[in-house]
């Protein structure tokens, strides 16, 4: 829809019209970067879980049929990534990070990539101890979930300390590291944890205590408005 602008009494050169047509149906150049810029990150998401999912195929060929295997963003939300793994070595929360052919150096918890230093293995933590809290609040016992990061590209992995807590592959070899966990769950206690981790239950908890705190409508240590017998003391 156009909109005519009126410039009002301001004084202007001859040869200018007294007014300005302005189209407010057309976005402004900023708009439009924006919206490209929100287009490509979306793309790039899309494309970056569309190989998450072949990975995990593949995984699950390689693993064995004692293995589950389990899309995070599907079951915990879109800024969930990676995916878990359910066996008879334990639960692993398997952070996937393609490097392309770039060199990846391991000093403890310090990832250097091309001059940069990634939070990964702090990313893989995170996503270990969200799994292993829903879980074990789901199953009313601790489950512990260890951290996994798997690098997918063909640049070389060099080790000057390796971080503690945190197990780092090649993506390759990810089946490999898995099985040599050995036998730490029973068949029985594998299904088990994979039934609760398809549950969306286990992945989502309301907080009623903040939701009532929103809709508190007196400050705290003052009485509520029907309350008598602050004011009759």
């Amino acid at each position: 829809m156009t909109d005519v602008l009126y410039r009002g009494q301001d004084s202007q050169p001859e040869g200018f019209e007294d007014r300005v047509i302005v189209d407010a149906g057309r976005p402004t150049p900023i708009d439009w970067v924006r919206t490209r810029r929100a287009e490509r990150e979306t793309r790039r998401e899309e494309a970056a879980h569309s190989r998450t999912y072949r990975r995990i195929g593949t995984l699950i060929g390689h693993l064995g049929e004692e293995w589950h295997v389990l899309d995070l963003r599907e079951l915990g939300g879109a800024e969930r990534t990676g995916f878990l793994a359910v066996g008879p070595g334990g639960v692993f929360a398997v952070t996937v990070k393609d490097h392309g052919r770039s060199r990846v150096a391991f000093a403890g918890d310090v990832v250097q990539i091309d001059g940069k230093r990634p939070r990964y293995v702090e990313e893989a933590r995170r996503e270990a101890r969200a799994a292993a809290e829903a879980l074990s609040r789901s199953a009313g016992v601790s489950i512990p979930v260890m951290p996994v990061l798997a690098f997918a590209g063909s640049g070389k992995i060099s080790f000057y300390g390796v971080p503690k807590g945190c197990l780092v592959t090649a993506y390759h070899e990810l089946p490999r590291v898995l099985n040599a966990r050995g036998q730490r769950l029973a068949a029985d206690t594998v299904d088990k944890v994979f039934t609760l981790a398809m549950h969306p239950a286990t992945w989502f908890q309301a907080d009623y205590g903040n939701l009532a705190e929103g809709y508190r409508w007196y400050r705290e240590g003052e009485q509520v408005g029907t309350d008598k017998r602050g004011h009759s003391e």
